[in-house]
């Protein structure tokens, strides 16, 4: 009998917790327009806003001085987009390794660091966990920093939600199909409505289209739910026993690997792994049948040939110690 597949992908989207997919099935059942005034529409509404409770909660961003405010979107990229399309901003700034979700966004944004260019009109954009290598960078300090000019930090947190303590920006951005809740909805957090523009529309007339109520609770459940089947032990022992291959950039998260091959090609060994019954992804994006070096990547200096050889390897909240031993049983086979 063969053994089951191993899904090593999370950063790409985690499979949907039984709770959150419960959850959902509760929201399914308030099927009414939570805008609608009638006992109906009042019934949605209550649901939908004790999710965003729940989430603002479960993220650590709910009293106090990190008292955020939340908008429901359906996913990281929309949440992005209306941060920095919507910001009282007229400079946009990025750094070099954001997702491409940023880009698309915002194409015509200044990739710089130079703290010379910001002031109350800039809005700068740089992710907490980057989604290829899992460095973690410093959006605390930054923030810090950048609240002395006046100039609003946003920092996308697709990767780092209900995983790590999430940083002290302006504004979040974080998607529920990373941890485990439904694919379809994510949530932009601010410390203040008055940081964005309204233009009119549901969620307080910052977003346009009818709220995703079953996919918020969904959100909530995966997030209170947990982030991890295997311990934080046990998950720093795996990237050990790959050390001699793992590209290492300072500070990591321990959920995110980007592994080089001594000899063998991204594209061959995502070929061979999965023949193995293992699932992960490319550090380099495959494109029209050729591979083509990760942005990324190069931003971080690594050699076009080390990228070409790179793959990323990313846990999950079902992931078990069990599979990490034997992710590296047929690593070190190849």
């Amino acid at each position: 009998m063969s053994r089951p597949r191993i899904y090593l992908d999370h950063a790409a989207t985690s499979p949907l917790r039984p709770e959150a997919r419960a959850a959902m099935e509760e929201g399914f059942a308030l099927w009414a327009n939570p805008s609608s005034p009638h006992a109906e529409g009042r019934k949605a509404k209550q649901a939908l806003e004790d999710a965003r409770d729940r989430i603002k909660a479960a993220l650590g961003l709910g009293q106090g001085d990190k008292n955020y405010e939340l908008i429901f979107t359906s996913g990281a990229s929309e949440a992005l987009w209306i941060a920095l399309n919507r910001a009282k901003a007229n400079r946009r700034i990025v750094s070099a390794v954001e997702h491409d979700a940023v880009f698309r966004a915002a194409p015509d944004a200044e990739i710089s660091s130079d703290e010379s260019l910001f002031d109350a009109q800039t809005i700068l954009a740089v992710q907490h966990v980057n989604s290829e290598t899992g460095v973690i960078n410093p959006v605390d300090q930054m923030a810090a920093a950048l609240r002395e000019t006046g100039a609003v930090m946003l920092s996308d947190c697709a990767q780092s939600a209900g995983k790590i303590e999430l940083p002290d920006a302006d504004m979040l951005v974080v998607s529920a199909h990373k941890f485990g809740g439904p694919i379809g909805i994510g949530a932009l957090l601010m410390r203040d409505f008055n940081l964005l523009e309204p233009t009119g529309g549901h969620e307080r007339g910052y977003r346009q289209g009818t709220e995703n109520m079953p996919g918020a609770l969904g959100m909530a459940a995966a997030l209170e739910a947990g982030a991890w089947a295997t311990s934080a032990d046990q998950r720093a022992a795996f990237a050990a026993e790959l050390s001699g291959d793992v590209l290492t950039f300072g500070d990591q998260a321990d959920h995110i690997l980007a592994l080089a091959h001594p000899t063998m090609s991204a594209q061959a060994l995502l070929i061979r792994l999965d023949a193995m019954g293992l699932a992960v992804s490319a550090g380099s994006a495959c494109s029209s049948g050729t591979l083509k070096k990760s942005r990324v990547l190069d931003a971080f200096g690594v050699s076009d040939e080390v990228a070409a050889r790179t793959i990323r390897v990313s846990l999950g909240w079902n992931t078990t110690a069990g599979e990490l031993d034997q992710f590296v049983e047929a690593w070190r086979s190849l």
